[in-house]
């Protein structure tokens, strides 16, 4: 027992250290729960891919999958089949995935709107626009029949590049209206809407002038679909991805500090504009790359970033790299129950992240936005 001035403030001295280490252990679980929810999906993500290159019209055992993507050459049939066939598709949805809801994430947080993502700015719609016009002006619009009477894009480079050049345009216009309005995010978001509606009416302009194989065209590229590319696209959409991310990742403070107020971010020193323009232009850059090579996916960009913060919450340093699991995770599931769904027929994936997005999105609005 402490008696006294001095054994009484030994006693509060001995409290006070016993309550700030409280602090550090509660922040290192809190730290430690989300770093287990990234492991996680990490770990699911693999398991998927393992899955989905197992399953098809020719069915892999698991086993074998794993053998021939640590050895090769465990035979000629299997090397062909994983390498040339599943593995590109398994990869460029992941990569899609990733690309697609770590710029949906970036896009809400900068923009400080849930709604913010690549198909509701207008970005998704501009493609479908460049793609419409290559097909009727640059004439890549013949269609090659395949001996499985696969219908294909006679020049998907040519489709690529004016689908990709037009969402930059919509992207400038995006940010040039933000910058004479001084970067107010709604302005961003109604420019967006507007550009959306626009590109939307030029396409159907072209689609009612365009013959039937023009037509069939723009329809098919339309429909997204992630087994469209090869390993030179998926070299380039993995490059642009990651550099993205990490450039997200080396913002994330600037983001947090913006997603509390543009006030607070500009007391703690956060060029508002900059970050948020900077953000905007190279989400928009992810985008526009990866819709060039798979064609337009809903709803993975406005959804997955929903799901991942309601898990772990709005801190960018977590919830960047767990939208981009997430994107991985849901592409890479639709894609595989897309091919399973009517085999031996493939159903586009877009068909199916739109049909379950719309629902889980609705899902979230009702359960109510956490900010």
């Amino acid at each position: 027992m402490r008696d006294g001035p001095k054994g009484r403030f030994q006693a509060r001295g001995e409290n006070m250290h016993l309550e700030d280490s409280s602090v550090p252990v509660g922040y290192v679980k809190y730290i430690n729960g989300k770093i287990a929810f990234l492991l996680a999906g990490l770990a699911l993500l693999c398991v998927l891919i393992l899955i989905s290159i197992s399953v098809g019209s020719v069915r892999i055992p698991t086993v074998d999958v794993l053998k021939t993507l640590m050895f090769r050459h465990v035979s000629e049939r299997l090397d062909v089949v994983v390498f040339n066939i599943r593995l590109p598709q398994v990869m460029a949805a992941v990569i899609a995935g990733a690309g697609l809801s770590v710029a949906g994430a970036v896009m809400q947080s900068v923009l400080g709107n849930p709604l913010g993502s690549p198909y509701t700015l207008g970005i998704s719609q501009a493609a479908a626009f460049g793609t419409a016009f290559s097909v009727m002006v640059m004439g890549s619009g013949v269609m090659l029949s395949s001996a499985t009477d696969a219908i294909n894009v006679a020049q998907p480079g040519i489709t690529a590049t004016t689908a990709f050049v037009a969402s930059i345009v919509a992207t400038g216009v995006i940010i040039l209206v933000a910058h004479l309005k001084r970067g107010a995010p709604e302005v961003m978001v109604l420019a967006g809407v507007a550009l959306g509606s626009l590109f939307t009416a030029g396409t159907m302009f072209l689609q009612y002038f365009a013959d039937d194989v023009q037509l069939a065209a723009m329809v098919f590229w339309t429909f997204g679909d992630v087994a469209r590319a090869d390993w030179r696209e998926l070299g380039v959409m993995t490059t642009v991805t990651g550099v993205a991310a990490l450039f997200f990742m080396f913002n994330a403070w600037n983001y947090n500090a913006v997603d509390a107020g543009d006030e607070t971010a500009l007391s703690l020193g956060v060029h508002v504009r900059r970050v948020r323009f900077s953000g905007m232009f190279t989400a928009s850059l992810v985008t526009s790359v990866i819709i060039s090579f798979v064609g337009i996916i809903g709803f993975v960009g406005l959804v997955c970033p929903h799901m991942v913060r309601r898990v772990i919450g709005d801190d960018n340093r977590f919830l960047i790299p767990g939208s981009c699991i997430m994107g991985g995770i849901l592409l890479l599931a639709a894609d595989t129950a897309a091919r399973l769904a009517m085999a031996p027929k493939v159903l586009p994936v877009a068909v199916l992240t739109s049909f379950v997005g719309a629902p889980v999105f609705l899902y979230l609005i009702i359960k109510g936005y956490r900010k």
